[in-house]
């Protein structure tokens, strides 16, 4: 398995990201780049290789990286961001998916689709159909990846800024989330409700490792439980501005198939 990941230092302006469910409350900036490079040392430790975007320092939510494309197999789609401030994000994250060898999908208008709405698990694909992401983008989605093998589900979000704000997964397949941001779990065949809002967000590392953040320790216990070993960020000030530790990358866990 590819072990790679896309990552982006934030913008100088991170401060002045876009906030839709929260109330902005002092984000401090050299506190978030040292957090960053935290992020990615964990990444790093746990034996992936990380791969930087060109910075887009204008962006000031650029550092949310994972927002610009969806990965399955040999091909990334490009996102078309749902909030038009967002939409020069993914000029050098294509570039930068297109030199490791991805065909690229661009979503095209009025397609708009957000990454951070979108949660692989296996074969299906669940997108979150909300603020950020329309109809048209999940349709061109779906026109990308179903004939390599997946199923899209949508998913109606209302309460949170994307899918993966509600629900992440765990490597058997169980959807963890929080109950009070899940419009509705019976969306979900397997749904395992966490204790904190920061708990149901993970990244996959390994089998049996998971990237969580540090703030919620009834939740991590819950996941030790389970047989899971934690590597625990603290990524406060991206939560601040409704990140979470899925936001930070892209994770690359599929080779692309050589072109010629």
């Amino acid at each position: 398995m590819s072990t790679l990941a896309l990552v982006r230092p934030p913008s100088p302006r991170l401060a002045e990201g876009l906030l839709t469910h929260m109330e902005r409350t002092p984000v401090d900036v050299d506190l978030a780049m040292r957090q960053w490079q935290g992020y990615v040392d964990a990444l790093e430790a746990s034996g992936w290789s990380t791969i930087p975007v060109a910075p887009a320092a204008d962006c000031p939510d650029s550092a949310f990286v994972e927002d610009t494309m969806v990965v399955y197999r040999d091909v990334a789609v490009i996102a078309r961001p749902g909030a038009d401030e967002r939409k020069p994000e993914t000029i050098a994250a294509q570039a930068a998916i297109a030199a490791l060898g991805y065909r690229v999908v661009p979503v095209e208008a009025p397609g708009t689709l957000d990454g951070g709405d979108v949660l692989k698990v296996g074969s299906t694909i669940y997108v979150g159909l909300g603020g950020r992401t329309n109809v048209e983008g999940i349709a061109q989605l779906a026109a990308a990846f179903e004939p390599l093998g997946a199923t899209v589900v949508t998913v109606p979000i209302t309460k949170v800024l994307h899918l993966k704000s509600a629900v992440t997964a765990l490597p058997d397949g169980t959807i963890i989330g929080w109950e009070p941001v899940v419009d509705d779990v019976r969306v979900f065949p397997n749904f395992l409700p966490m204790p904190e809002e920061s708990g149901s967000h993970v990244v996959i590392l390994s089998p049996s490792t998971l990237l969580i953040s540090d703030d919620c320790p009834q939740s991590a216990a819950l996941l030790e439980a389970r047989g899971y070993d934690l590597v625990k960020v603290d990524i406060s000030e991206y939560i601040k501005l409704e990140g979470c530790v899925t936001c930070l990358s892209v994770r690359l866990r599929d080779a692309p198939t050589p072109q010629g």
